[in-house]
């Protein structure tokens, strides 16, 4: 049995192909570059059922991921999140199917960790010792734990503002870990001069072509956990954009395969803040590539990308799909992280409550139908952004009495 049907790389823009056995970045073209598989041999006996007596983690879909040699597998336990029902939130925004892919339970507390493990087996397989990227914090803490687990050198390089959490992760994993007083565009400039060096390789999003893989294994999940029938509306917040283009990507080759319906896609849509929203703009006005975002600020550290190296990726899943691009205020992110939590009892990231923030915004401009099947991707822990919680909480002495609610 054959472990991976990887068969080449391709550009999205040019189509010149490379081959897998060595380290790739872009395309010679300027493009990021795609994982394509051989689907029609994988067709010819790999079944649903095949799935069943696998384990509950992402490597259980292996014949549609990169690595071929599964003795440089990096793995901590991730993948396969539970898929949530949220009957309340969902009445308050009428929605009553509406559901969470919920990331924020996956190791290092991110979605980001599935790039990371397929990102991080993959350059072990091809021998790389030293990786170097820019982040906004989840990824760079994802792959410097996944890097240590492989003995690889990570330097991550971070904006000063990125949630300390996250800092912490990189640095107690021995990462060679640098800030910059800047946003992540400045932090990725520093690592392309410093990926000049051959030894470094360079994994800033969509620069190399394997962590894209990790995360769509997101779409892949949703579509077994919902018996392979797919959900009407996908939501998710969009910085770099990389699981967006994933699910879009799982779903073309679950298609081909026949495993959903043909010409059945969700609807896909991309979410950002007001403060930073290149691919809404760049939607609302039917283009294909955004501009970049100037002053980009927002509460989720992880979406505030002035401008995504695949964005017209991005753009394609959102057309293709018949989707659309929706930016939401900074104080509905607040509200909505709160509703989250008094309603259903779980504590989402800012990005996730933004693109709940979306839904409801989407459903009052009847974008959104009442009786859809609506997936809500949380993309990380709320308990990673103690700040963006702000409240006035009561302090007792010794002996006080606690005063009853009326």
């Amino acid at each position: 049995m054959t472990y991976s049907y990887i068969s080449h790389l391709y550009c999205p823009k040019c189509s010149k192909t490379y081959n897998t056995s060595e380290p790739h970045h872009l395309c010679t073209c300027g493009s990021p570059l795609l994982v394509n598989y051989d689907l029609e041999a994988l067709s010819s006996f790999w079944s649903k059922d095949s799935l069943r007596d696998r384990n509950p983690d992402l490597w259980r879909y292996h014949e549609l991921l990169p690595l071929q040699n599964p003795s440089y597998r990096v793995s901590l336990g991730e993948g396969m999140t539970p898929l949530l029902s949220l009957p309340a939130l969902g009445k308050d925004m009428n929605i009553p199917h509406l559901d969470m892919k919920d990331e924020g339970v996956i190791p290092t507390g991110s979605f980001k960790a599935r790039g990371a493990a397929v990102g991080v087996s993959k350059a072990r397989e091809l021998g790389v010792k030293e990786l170097a990227m820019p982040t906004n914090g989840n990824a760079g803490a994802a792959w410097s734990l996944y890097a240590a687990r492989a003995s690889i050198i990570p330097t991550i390089v971070m904006p000063v503002d990125a949630p300390k959490i996250t800092r912490n992760e990189c640095a107690v994993s021995g990462a060679r870990l640098f800030l910059v007083n800047g946003l992540i565009s400045d932090a990725g400039q520093i690592i392309s001069r410093a990926a000049q060096d051959p030894d470094i390789y360079d994994v800033s999003t969509l620069k190399e072509p394997y962590r894209i893989e990790g995360k769509k294994t997101m779409g892949l999940e949703i579509a077994e956990q919902t018996e392979w029938k797919l959900p009407d509306v996908i939501l998710y917040p969009t910085g770099g954009g990389v699981g967006l283009i994933g699910i879009y990507k799982a779903i073309r080759e679950l298609q081909r395969l026949g495993w959903v319906e043909n010409g059945r896609m969700p609807r896909l849509v991309a979410v950002q803040s007001e403060g930073c929203a290149p691919i809404v703009k760049a939607w609302e006005e039917g283009r294909t590539e955004s501009d970049f975002w100037e002053g980009a600020e927002t509460m989720a550290f992880g979406i505030n990308v002035p401008k995504a190296i695949g964005d017209f990726l991005v753009l394609e899943a959102i057309y293709e799909s018949n989707g659309c691009a929706a930016a939401v205020s900074e104080s509905s992110i607040q509200e909505e992280q709160q509703r989250a939590a008094q309603m259903e009892g779980t504590f989402v990231c800012p990005e996730g409550a933004a693109a709940f923030s979306a839904a409801r915004q989407l459903l009052q401009k009847n974008w959104i139908k009442e009786e859809e099947h609506v997936v809500v991707l949380n993309t990380g822990a709320g308990i990673k952004y103690p700040d963006t919680v702000d409240l006035d909480i009561p302090v007792l002495q010794p002996g006080d009495a606690l005063k009853r609610k009326v």
